[in-house]
């Protein structure tokens, strides 16, 4: 993605800033005044997934949000720290380096993974996790093999990242993928979406976090993250079953379960106002 280029309306530009931290470049927003909320995006999206819960939720708190490595804005520096305990130490350093050591962190999906590995890394723990749609668990089943074995075999092909970028990079690639996971958003942002997905180098990092995941580590753990933690669930979610929060909440010391029907895997962009005041709520008493 070239700022100069696909920047120039990206949502929250103005809060927007350029930091140099090994190994990559990074693309934060930061905006507000208060405890700092840390907010990671999931699997293939950017900043833009916080488009208009970022701005309320600055009203009370300092808000950061970031591009994960190679996707949206972040220059990837390195091809092989893409994976979830790699992100996260590379994350909390970037942050302790900032001076935005977390509060709380809200991360949505594989986001929500990263937020509670960094439980583990950050110099301080934080005092709220929240979960949106949290994927903390691998694929069942055959998927289970085939699913990163293709990851693998992509991210590998130079070619791979070219060719998804070009059928996802239209009008009806985008739409097919939001509603393949159970989601109804806005034209803008499906707009936002396709302009991500018709970059290769976003299409190739996403690819390469994909192929580098593993979650066994983090599912060993969470019996000994005793953050007060809160998993929000879309309940039309297609892309990560209920299920897992359901049993994540079980095995956490401080968490509970929040439902939203009728939202999918993008609840907090189909719903923000709904979603986020959930979120303020949580960390009110707790910041």
């Amino acid at each position: 993605m070239d700022w100069t280029r696909d920047g120039k309306d990206w949502p929250n530009r103005e809060f927007s800033r350029f930091v140099r931290h090994r190994p990559h470049y990074w693309h934060l927003q930061v905006a507000g005044d208060g405890p700092v909320v840390l907010l990671i995006h999931g699997t293939g999206g950017a900043t833009h997934s916080w488009r208009d819960v970022l701005p309320i939720l600055a009203e009370r708190y300092r808000v950061v949000a970031l591009d994960l490595p190679g996707q949206g804005f972040t220059k990837l520096g390195a091809r092989q720290r893409c994976g979830l305990d790699a992100m996260s130490r590379d994350i909390s350093a970037l942050l302790d380096g900032e001076g935005l050591l977390p509060d709380a962190i809200v991360g949505h999906s594989a986001g929500a993974a990263i937020a509670l590995r960094m439980v583990r890394d950050l110099k301080r723990p934080p005092k709220a996790l929240v979960g949106l749609n949290a994927a903390l668990e691998s694929f069942k089943g055959p998927a289970g093999f085939v699913f990163p074995m293709m990851a693998r075999m992509m991210a590998l092909n130079p070619f791979s990242a070219s060719e998804i970028s070009r059928w996802l990079g239209t009008a009806a690639g985008v739409e097919y993928m939001i509603a393949g996971i159970g989601s109804e958003i806005s034209p803008e942002g499906l707009a936002l979406y396709r302009r991500l997905v018709a970059d290769r180098h976003h299409t190739d990092a996403t690819l390469a976090m994909v192929a580098q995941w593993s979650l066994d580590g983090l599912q060993h753990d969470l019996p000994s993250i005793d953050v007060p933690t809160l998993l929000i669930v879309g309940e039309d979610d297609r892309a990560v079953p209920v299920s897992g929060s359901v049993r994540a909440v079980a095995r956490l010391p401080q968490a509970e379960l929040a439902r939203f029907p009728g939202l999918g895997h993008l609840a907090h962009e189909e719903a923000p106002e709904a979603v986020t005041a959930r979120i303020e709520a949580f960390l009110e008493d707790r910041l």
